[in-house]
């Protein structure tokens, strides 16, 4: 321990420890692009439903959903003698009357002339309905129900699935959300950036940092400009303990300019603080004041303190006074008026330490006897 420590030791403000940084990694817990919007789900139903031709046509030019799915996709049609019964509820489904679809589903899919497509058409109604009604255990059961009967096209077949997924993560049923997502791509052979980060998020909620840290690296690899996907890989690599995988994402994005958000910069400024970086903390931090994305505030003060005192700590005084003066304004309290008096006194310069202490006074600190100390002498 170096003289200045033994003589004159600095107090950190109260939470102004250095602590690492996680982001919590987000999985898309919705349905994605290329799931069909309602209009083009309802187009889809009057033709299986014979109830349009042209619709039916365009239905047939329309490029699969899935092209590499190893699933043979059936005739998804209606028999005669339903057709009426899923009209009727397709009816009551664009009424929005969500509760006369699930009763209306539960009676067509137990008829007795019920094949496949009709009962995995109410099921996954019953289960659309369900999630508007925010019944989610029951909407992911009736999709399990219409991906077990097996009876829709293969566009159809794997959204619902997929949309059974996305209702287990929501439910925290990560691991039957695995499953189904596993089932998933390895069926349709989907190699879609958001279908692979929606499985490494389950990942990572299920613990497996490793494993969705690999696949989030890989992912951003692949498309380098995707911030979203880079600071998820990046959280993955922090909760897997992996921070000098995550410092080299952060590093390598804000040199190409894509930290452009506050908590982003300090990922990377604290991940350098965790790796003793010290000097390349300090110059994001100063860049980002400067171009208006970090603001002064407390947060901000208790980050330059830290640099303070390992500045302090290293001897280097000025350097010490400077990130002082920068934190003291913004802090909370008078601690960091308080510290920089301490160290404006040992440099000798006496009559900038009583004005620094009397601000410390102003601001409130924990010991007022120190500050009072320093201006009596």
């Amino acid at each position: 321990m170096n003289r200045i420590l033994q003589g004159r030791a600095l107090t950190l403000a109260a939470g102004a420890a250095l602590g690492l940084l996680a982001l919590a990694p987000i999985a898309e817990a919705q349905a994605q692009s290329s799931t069909p919007s309602m209009r083009e789900q309802r187009a889809k139903r009057m033709a299986e439903l014979g109830k349009d031709k042209d619709q039916a046509k365009q239905a047939e030019q329309k490029p699969a959903l899935y092209p590499n799915a190893t699933r043979v996709s059936p005739d998804a049609k209606a028999s005669g003698k339903t057709v009426k019964q899923l009209q009727a509820l397709q009816e009551l489904y664009e009424k929005s009357d969500w509760a006369g679809v699930i009763a209306k589903a539960e009676q067509v899919a137990a008829m007795p002339i019920a094949g496949p497509y009709e009962k995995s058409f109410a099921y996954s109604m019953a289960g659309n309905a369900s999630a508007d009604l925010d019944d989610q255990a029951r909407a992911a059961d009736y999709f399990a129900k219409a991906v077990a009967a097996d009876g829709l096209d293969n566009d159809s077949h794997y959204n619902t699935m997929y949309n059974l997924a996305v209702i287990q993560f929501g439910n925290e049923n990560y691991a039957g959300a695995l499953a189904t997502i596993d089932r998933f791509l390895a069926e349709t052979k989907s190699d879609k950036p958001d279908r692979l980060a929606f499985r490494a998020g389950i990942l990572a909620s299920l613990g497996r940092n490793d494993e969705a840290g690999a696949i989030y690296k890989d992912l951003v690899a692949k498309n380098p400009d995707d911030k979203r996907l880079l600071m998820n890989a990046v959280a993955a690599f922090q909760q897997a303990d992996k921070f000098d995988q995550a410092n080299l994402l952060l590093e390598d994005a804000y040199k190409r300019g894509m930290l452009s958000e506050a908590r982003e910069l300090r990922a990377l400024y604290i991940g350098y603080m965790n790796a003793q970086r010290w000097v390349d903390a300090q110059k994001v931090i100063d860049d980002g004041l400067a171009k208006g994305i970090l603001q002064s505030g407390p947060e901000l003060a208790r980050d330059y303190q830290v640099l303070a005192q390992n500045a302090y700590v290293d001897d280097k005084i000025a350097l010490a006074i400077e990130l002082y003066t920068k934190a003291a304004p913004m802090a909370a309290d008078g601690e960091a008026y308080l510290n920089l008096a301490k160290v404006l006194e040992y440099n000798g310069k006496k009559a900038d330490a009583k004005a620094a202490a009397q601000k410390a006074l102003d601001k409130g600190v924990k010991k007022p006897d120190e500050a009072r100390n320093i201006l009596s002498r």
